[in-house]
């Protein structure tokens, strides 16, 4: 009931549909009245703040952000941040890439955090160039000691050999079979799935059971597959995997995770040679995806024509969002009906998907106020907001951004998010670790 009259409080008071050339974020107001910022911590100077995640339990407030360095810098590997108090939010551990000045590449760049057997561990994607750990895709470190940071200790460093250039994107899920999955990019046409139990006791050997087949002939602009996704379809009764990349978007069914099933695809879409990002909806009817270049908007698709078997490609979005046109927005994250965005030089963004074919921004907030001509990709839009992910518990907002560092919010009305109380399965990104596995509860 909450979160009903929460979803209407918004509703009162979401702002008016944005005209494609407008942004009324300045330096003035740089966010909407129904946006608070609880606390802001500078990482450093440079574009090397790069993606993070949050913990989920209330008992353990940590955020976990990866350092990268596209700019000038070696700050490569991952922060520890306090959240205890969100109003003030304090780096309590560095891990840092061994010889740094020998590395080279990107470094860090996307990150989450899993329980096994009691223990809780983060694992940090990683890129190196030629030369020193080329070949490793990833750190996996042991958090469960936390907030005494002399007890964080590294367990595994996973490499793929076979397919040096190390991890893009990687995804956390924990399967109907209880097995804890680490879902990743490679620079082939695949993704790996890595069996995280096998990994963190020292059977790296045998850590690497699967991989998801990519649909393209050869890797597009970054990997066949560029962002990951996976989540229990409840209708189906399966383990669906969400896979965005060279051609568009490709939806698996991994319940038999040594044989994984190609259901249907999103591809022949005007304007999306590749995807970037493919988030379901909770019931996985609708989709959110993301292609990563200048002027794109994020794309709505319903994928119900597929569900139904009445085709295996779609090729129609039903409708589109962007914060300003002439931008590009990043990730995000979906609690429905709302979107999270982290929106490069737009900032923290929230649209709502109340009615999917008409999404509304509903609260905004600029992290980003430098240089509009300073940024990484073409068009200088990548730069500012690039992770976003939301606390369910108690709907605290953070962001990662590229030169500004990291960031606490709070949205009025949104006090925490349960599938449930939207008439929607309670399923997100966030996995329920201490729970029985999906679909066996």
């Amino acid at each position: 009931m909450k979160h009903l009259l929460a979803a209407v409080s918004l509703m009162l008071i979401a702002l008016p549909a944005l005209a494609q050339d407008d942004t009324p974020w300045t330096t003035l107001k740089p966010g909407s009245d129904n946006i608070t910022v609880e606390g802001h911590i500078s990482l450093g100077a440079g574009l090397n703040t790069m993606d993070m995640e949050v913990e989920q339990e209330l008992s353990r407030p940590y955020a976990y952000i990866s350092r990268g360095t596209v700019g000038a810098g070696t700050e490569r590997g991952t922060d520890i941040i306090d959240i205890s108090d969100p109003g003030n939010p304090k780096v309590i551990y560095k891990w840092r890439i061994n010889d740094p000045d020998l590395h080279t590449g990107l470094g860090g760049m996307d990150i989450k955090y899993f329980k096994w057997e009691g223990r809780y561990y983060v694992v940090q994607s990683t890129q190196f160039g030629p030369g020193p750990d080329s070949d490793m895709g990833a750190v996996i470190l042991d958090v469960t000691g936390l907030p005494d940071a002399s007890t964080v200790r590294e367990v595994a460093r996973i490499r793929a050999p076979d397919m040096p250039g190390g991890f893009h994107n990687i995804f956390i899920y924990k399967h109907s079979t209880g097995r804890v999955l680490l879902l990743t990019t490679v620079n082939g046409p695949q993704a790996n799935v890595y069996d995280l139990g096998m990994a963190v006791t020292g059977d790296l050997d045998s850590a690497l059971i699967s991989a998801i087949p990519g649909e393209a002939t050869q890797a597009g602009p970054f990997f066949s597959y560029h962002d990951l996704y996976a989540a229990w379809h409840p209708d189906s009764q399966q383990d669906r995997f969400y896979g965005g990349g060279t051609g568009g978007y490709f939806v698996y069914n991994m319940t038999d995770i040594t044989n994984p099933e190609l259901l249907f695809t999103m591809t022949g879409i005007t304007g999306v040679s590749w995807g970037h990002t493919f988030t379901p909806s909770p019931d996985g009817r609708y989709a959110v995806t993301e292609t990563e270049y200048q002027h794109a908007p994020l794309r709505m698709f319903d994928m119900k024509p597929a569900l139904d078997g009445e085709t295996t490609n779609i090729r129609r979005p039903i409708s589109a969002w962007t914060a300003n046109w002439k931008n590009l927005v990043h990730n995000h994250e979906v609690r429905w009906p709302f979107v999270f965005v982290s929106g490069y030089h737009d900032g923290l963004q929230v649209f709502s998907m109340q009615d999917p074919e008409n999404p509304e921004t509903v609260a905004y907030y600029d992290t980003y106020t430098g240089p509009r001509d300073v940024g990484v990709m073409a068009g200088n839009v990548a730069n500012g907001a690039f992770g976003v992910d939301v606390r369910n518990a108690d709907g605290l907002i953070v962001i990662s951004d590229m030169t500004t560092g990291f960031w606490t919010f709070r949205m009025e009305g949104f006090n925490g998010w349960k599938g449930t109380d939207w008439g929607q399965p309670d399923i997100s990104s966030v996995q329920k670790w201490d729970d029985p596995p999906p679909g066996t509860n």
